[in-house]
């Protein structure tokens, strides 16, 4: 019996739209486990999805899966349920066997899965630009010089009301219209019941890809209280794990406070207990208020810092790109990736066998084992820039790579 272990395919807009896998399965990346997950193994996503674990001895599932050292991280996912205080660990090696799942952004060099703050003053034009950004993200439409991947998208206009939403839109975009960017003027709060809406919206549309919470602040439960730096983390930290868990991009608009500081990040209103659990944040700030031109300063961890020199169209009150300083990061060259490349070319864009096998096909003095581990950690690189997915299976005989174009997207 075949166990499909891992793929580099885009990740699903969300883990519930996805066909669960079997006991025998491995899981697409190691999750970052949250406490409301813990509890029940059977939903423990990264490790297994089988309800057919609930209940089972550790001594069963063992006798259930073949002799295999590689679910030995996974054996102790189970083994902490029966003992909260052992401690679930993986190795380097088995850090470097794991094939994670590519990440790709919704918006290039700009948006990517994740939680992002959005701050700025009031009234800067803040949600216009959260409406123009789900708007082409919606309708798959490049912003201003950046290529978008289309999703659905849900904006939680938590400051607005549906007619102002629709005169907004009708200004911005007249009557093109898409049926991917889905509004809502109300809400719960995180206390609340909020992250099953939203798990709820998901499950019917699985191919959303931003939500965007306008603000931050409305979500909040008792909202006059004065937050601490452990209140502003925890928060953002049960934004992130719903957002890492579905694979989205989360948005939260939020305002920047009063007082100037050397590091305009640091006038993000609040502790800085928000922007440390947080991915990334984007800045929009002007020199002079009556202004129609802005700054987007953007910092974030899977992306370059850059700025964004904006200007406000008076007319459909769009933002315009004027010019965009973007740091330059060096990715070290790769020759490996290149070869194979060739090897699975668009006129052969597939190719099936063992790591022995291919590292006769490529003439490289890699081992089979070091080739394949150095394909799974550059997996993501290879998707992303030459459309190759690269996936492992083990059947009682032995290891099987497969190697994928996407030719349609090449």
């Amino acid at each position: 019996m075949d166990q499909k272990r891992i793929t580099t395919a885009l990740n699903p807009a969300v883990g519930a739209a996805a066909e669960q896998s079997s006991l025998n399965m491995y899981a697409q990346s190691i999750a970052n486990p949250s406490p409301e997950i813990n509890e029940n193994t059977s939903d423990y996503i990264g490790f297994c999805t089988d309800n057919s674990i609930s209940g089972k001895t550790e001594d069963k599932v063992e006798t259930d899966w073949y002799d295999d050292p590689d679910q030995e991280f996974t054996l102790r996912i189970i083994r902490r349920t029966a003992d909260p205080s052992y401690l679930p660990t993986i190795s380097m090696t088995q850090l470097y066997d794991q094939v994670y799942c590519a990440k790709p952004p919704l918006i290039e060099n700009l948006l990517y899965p994740g939680t992002y703050l959005f701050v700025g003053a009031p009234k800067l034009g803040k949600s216009f630009l959260m409406l123009q950004i789900a708007y082409h993200v919606a309708a798959g439409l490049p912003l201003w010089e950046y290529p978008v991947r289309q999703s659905s998208v849900l904006y939680l206009a938590l400051e607005d009301d549906p007619r102002r939403l629709q005169e907004r839109l009708y200004r911005m975009f007249g009557t093109e219209c898409t049926d991917r960017l889905h509004m809502a003027t109300r809400a719960d709060s995180l206390d609340g019941s909020l992250l099953g809406q939203m798990r709820r919206f998901l499950s019917e549309h699985p191919d959303t890809g931003v939500i965007i919470i306008d603000t931050l602040q409305k979500i909040r439960a008792n909202a006059d209280e004065r937050y601490s730096y452990a209140n502003d983390y925890d928060v953002i930290v049960k934004l992130k794990d719903f957002a890492d868990q579905a694979g989205i991009c989360l948005l939260l608009v939020h305002h920047t406070r009063k007082q100037q500081a050397d590091d305009k990040f640091e006038m993000i209103s609040g502790t800085n207990g928000l922007l440390g659990a947080s991915d990334g944040a984007f800045l929009l700030h002007k020199e002079k208020r009556t202004s129609c031109e802005a700054v987007l300063d953007v910092s974030g961890r899977d992306q370059a810092d850059q700025s964004l020199h904006l200007n406000r169209n008076p007319e459909t009150l769009l933002w315009e790109l004027e010019t965009a300083d973007m740091q330059v990061l060096s990715v070290r060259p790769e020759p490996l990736l290149e070869t194979v490349a060739e090897l699975v070319s668009v006129e052969n864009p597939n190719w099936t066998g063992t790591a022995t096998e291919l590292a006769e096909v490529l003439h490289t003095e890699l081992s089979p084992n070091k080739l394949t581990m150095k394909l799974g950690i550059n997996a993501s690189r290879l998707f992303h820039e030459y459309g190759i997915t690269f996936e492992k299976t083990r059947t009682r005989s032995n290891r099987q790579i497969t190697l994928h174009r996407d030719v349609a997207g090449a």
